[in-house]
């Protein structure tokens, strides 16, 4: 009798919120979970650079536009299926959940709402900012049924305060989704028959799904959202029929334009083990087979040589390590090693394959896992990479081609991430562009290696066989790695070797 009262105390006076304590329940999402845009029924069409976090698919149309995304891109497979059959019990549980408030059709304008299922019929709007107030409670549940479209203004966004969690809003929408310029979303939102639209700049921490309809992002962010232990990003990428790599990632937006992720529990936060470098640990530049030459002032903490040639260039008051001017038995033990640590690369089965190489970087955030690049690879402007706190965390980085960078291209360690745990398996030339300043050991194989003028390296240069260049560059074997001092920086000449 009391929850009938309510009710009919809040649609006659028009009251928004009651700060009571609801027992609403989160739906079972299933494996639409994984999804960060899905439809069951329409086209995805990206327009602009979009970073996402999660499955992107449809179970019935066209999938165009997209760049790469830090999950799995599906069309019309078993896995869609299972989803759109996931995504309609979802949407019937929350469809006849029982409200426990009524809602006019605006939202918005500064006003704090308390967790509880909110009936609003007709179209709504969200205007300026909505608080969700979890009271301290992460369970807190907040879902909106609302009985006409979605629009959002200009700007506007959700906030959530006291523990509420993205993961534990649910918007139930009988119509056209609109979300305009600069909005900030949280949660998961079901369209029902109807398109999903979302404007430039649009943040979304949660899932954008269509039960027929068409999903259109342009030049936004979207991740799968934290917490309340589901996984959201299943990565299954089969590169053979042996291959059954699986790995799970949420994300969360850090400040300004960089994007940062953050596993669930469940998932393992360390990516690949990483190999034994063994006797190579010490070497900043090596080439199993032909010259290494440098042209300019370069300072190196590390060895440098090769295993077939000539070592040349190099000022020996700039490098805080041997210069191993010929092959030598040290050269020798390198060289075998170099091509074990190539072989126990090239054999992880990607967990995450990166569908455009020539698209990379453009602030893409990775995690801890192995990506696959098909081809010859291009890293723009900048890289994250992201080890969610964890010091142990790998990145290995298999590339089936060449590797080259823009000018000032850069790699970012974030949240713990160390060069140290970083790896590039390239399987062809590598160039770093002038002033390019990038993190990890690059493990070439059977490619020249060249690191133009003001390249910064914190890391390695390794080839298994191919000349090795450089030119006014700094290359430093990552802390921890060898016990070799710090490198000396100077400015005198001393004598070339």
């Amino acid at each position: 009798m009391k929850r009938i009262f309510l009710l009919f105390a809040v649609a006659s006076a028009s009251l928004f919120t009651f700060p009571i304590v609801t027992s609403a329940q989160a739906p079972d999402l299933g494996t639409a979970a994984n999804f960060v845009l899905f439809s069951t029924n329409g086209a995805l069409s990206n327009t602009g650079r979009s970073y996402l976090t999660g499955n992107v698919g449809t179970n019935n149309g066209a999938v165009t536009g997209f760049g790469n995304v830090n999950g799995v891109m599906h069309n019309s497979d078993g896995t869609t299926a299972e989803a759109k059959t996931d995504l309609l019990i979802a949407y019937a549980e929350l469809n006849t959940a029982t409200p426990t408030f009524v809602h006019a059709p605006l939202l918005g304008n500064g006003d704090t709402l308390q967790p509880g299922v909110y009936s609003i019929s007709g179209n709504t709007v969200l205007n300026l900012d909505l608080i969700l107030d979890g009271n301290g409670s992460p369970g807190a549940v907040f879902i909106f049924q609302i009985g006409g479209t979605l629009s959002t203004n200009t700007a506007s966004q959700i906030k959530m305060i006291n523990g509420t969690q993205a993961c534990n809003v649910f918007w139930k929408v009988e119509g056209l989704v609109s979300m305009a310029s600069g909005t900030s979303m949280k949660g998961t939102v079901i369209a029902n028959n109807a398109a999903i639209d979302m404007g430039t700049d649009v943040s979304l921490e949660g899932r954008a799904l269509a039960i027929i309809g068409a999903v259109s992002p342009s030049n936004i962010s979207a991740y799968t959202p934290l917490g309340c232990g589901s996984p959201v990003l299943t990565a299954s990428v089969n590169v053979d029929e042996n291959s059954t790599a699986v790995t799970t990632v949420t994300s969360t937006f850090a400040e300004g334009n960089a994007i940062t992720y953050t596993l669930s529990g469940g998932a393992d936060q360390s990516g690949p083990a990483a190999p034994d470098l063994a006797s190579i640990a010490c070497y900043a530049i090596f080439t199993g087979n032909e010259s290494v030459a440098n042209a300019g002032v370069s300072y190196v903490k590390g060895d440098v040589g090769t295993n077939a040639g000539l070592t040349t260039g190099f000022d020996s008051l700039n490098v805080n390590g041997k210069i191993h001017k010929n092959p030598d038995a040290s050269t020798a033990n390198a060289a075998s090693d170099l091509l074990d640590i190539y072989s126990y690369l090239n054999s992880l089965s990607p967990d995450i394959q990166l569908l455009f190489p020539g698209q990379f970087g453009h602030s893409l955030v990775l995690t801890p896992h192995t990506y696959m690049l098909q081809g010859a690879t291009a890293l723009t402007d900048t890289l994250f990479l992201n080890a969610q706190g964890n010091a142990d965390a790998v990145f290995v980085i298999k590339i089936n081609g060449a590797l080259s960078t823009s000018t000032y291209a850069t790699v970012v360690l974030m949240n713990g991430a160390q060069a140290s745990n970083v790896f590039w398996k390239v399987d062809g030339a590598v160039s770093l562009n002038n002033y390019s300043k990038i993190k990890g050991t690059i493990v070439c194989n059977n490619g020249a290696v060249e690191l133009k003028t003001g390249v910064e390296l914190e890391g390695r240069a390794l080839t298994t066989n191919g000349a090795l260049s450089t030119s006014a560059v700094v290359v430093n074997v990552p802390e921890g790695t060898c016990s070799i001092m710090e490198p000396v920086i100077t400015s005198n000449s001393g004598d070339a070797t």
